[in-house]
């Protein structure tokens, strides 16, 4: 029996370092390997046995974020019962299922085998590839062109090119969210700063290659999330008593450095904060994230107490736009790009309020080995949930799953971090 566990609890491991490599990458394999590696996890046995390692009470305190988001995953599955859409509802479920059954994960642990660093050592070297990789592959197709009936693109690229920064981004969206890859880039980044914080000379290079591929991907919300993270991260690198004085100095900063990067940036269109005050007021001339928000707000009487149901956010949203007269939204079946609205439209209030304590109970019940990198995680999901629906594809829901477990495993680890 003790030999049969370890065989599996090595495939098991081997698993979840897959899972980690292939994070920046297209999601097509994520998700047949990450079911993989929950299954050798029941395999091993952890369903019958207690963990080696002895908990504390500030060890199981980090349980409560995975049961409350199965909570929410179980007032998701609950939502079927006045969901209009009974198969859009089952996609649903069926694509957070990892909320579910990582709760037992959480609870019971994982084996002594697992390595919070040579987690972080891999998701970095990861990070590092994926630049090569994604700028070779933009290179080929701008070479040859006749390669580029692979990707959707548009008919006009290859006679206006607007400039290379734009390129990139617009096909590197084909391949990976941009969003995601980023979000990834920023993770990557994290746990490199921490596994190589006595190795300067490999931080030097390696965080450079990484974090350029923010840029590359052109993606807005990412460069805000990232100066955001970086100014977190910085103030937590300060002595305690500096961290009040230094800190506000810090936060100021880096809302200046967010608007004078995006005001420079080649992607950034300009904001007229007039529309934003009447995002309800939809019009054609306003960005289309504030027209699906504002399509998505006319009438919360529709959704506010209980929502519509998991799954049933897009095609409400389409039935608005096909009301006004809006047939390319209507045609794109544009999602919320926001995932508390889609909460909100889904769940209705209480599911929202939900899933709001899940992701603040990650940083207040982590202990203090885990609560930076738990902080971190948390900035960078609820930012990025502000103009995405983080978890409408399956690579930000193995995001949060192997950042959920990063942080499992480094509250659990022995020592200091």
């Amino acid at each position: 029996m003790n030999r049969y566990q370890d065989i599996v609890g090595r495939i098991q491991y081997g698993l979840f370092l897959t899972v980690v490599a292939l994070l920046p990458f297209p999601q097509i394999a994520l998700r047949y390997v990450s079911v993989t590696w929950f299954v050798f996890w029941l395999l091993e046995g952890r369903w019958l046995r207690k963990p080696n390692v002895r908990r504390t009470i500030y060890d199981v305190r980090f349980t409560i974020p995975f049961l409350v988001f199965g909570l929410w995953f179980v007032w998701k599955a609950v939502s079927g019962l006045w969901a209009a859409d009974s198969a859009a509802w089952a996609r649903q479920i069926e694509r957070y299922l990892t909320f579910a059954v990582l709760v037992p994960v959480g609870i019971w642990g994982l084996n002594e085998r697992y390595d919070w660093k040579l987690a972080g050592k891999v998701l970095a070297w990861s990070c590092v590839a994926a630049v090569p990789v994604y700028l070779g592959l933009m290179t080929v197709l701008f070479y040859h062109r006749d390669w580029t009936a692979l990707l959707p693109l548009s008919a006009d690229w290859d006679n206006s090119i607007p400039d290379w920064l734009t390129f990139v981004a617009d096909n590197i969206s084909h391949i990976k969210h941009r969003l995601y890859l980023s979000s990834v880039a920023l993770l990557g980044a994290v746990m490199a700063v921490q596994v190589w914080r006595e190795r300067r000379w490999r931080l030097v290079w390696t965080l450079p290659v990484m974090l350029s591929i923010i840029p590359l991907t052109g993606s807005r919300q990412a460069i805000i999330t990232g100066v955001v993270m970086l100014v977190i991260g910085i103030i937590y690198a300060l002595p305690q008593r500096y961290r009040l004085r230094y800190g506000l100095c810090m936060l100021a900063l880096g809302a200046l450095l967010s608007g004078a990067v995006l005001k420079f940036h080649p992607r950034t269109e300009y904001v007229n904060m007039e529309a934003v005050k009447q995002m309800r007021e939809v019009s054609y001339y306003h960005d289309i994230r504030l027209n699906i928000w504002g399509f998505g707000l006319q009438q919360p009487s529709d959704y506010l107490l209980y929502g519509l149901g998991a799954g049933q956010c897009t095609d409400y949203l389409r039935e608005r736009y096909r009301e006004a007269g809006f047939d390319y939204y209507y045609e794109r079946g544009y999602n919320a790009h926001c995932q508390y609205l889609e909460e909100l439209i889904e769940l209705g209030v209480a599911g929202l309020l939900l899933f709001l304590l899940a992701w603040c109970s990650v940083p207040l019940c982590t202990n203090k080995k885990g609560r930076p990198t738990a902080v971190l995680f948390t900035t960078l999901f609820m930012l990025n949930m502000c103009t995405e629906c983080m978890f409408g594809r399956y690579d930000g829901v193995a995001l949060w799953t192997m950042g959920m477990l990063l942080i499992l495993l480094q509250s659990h680890a022995e020592g200091e971090q």
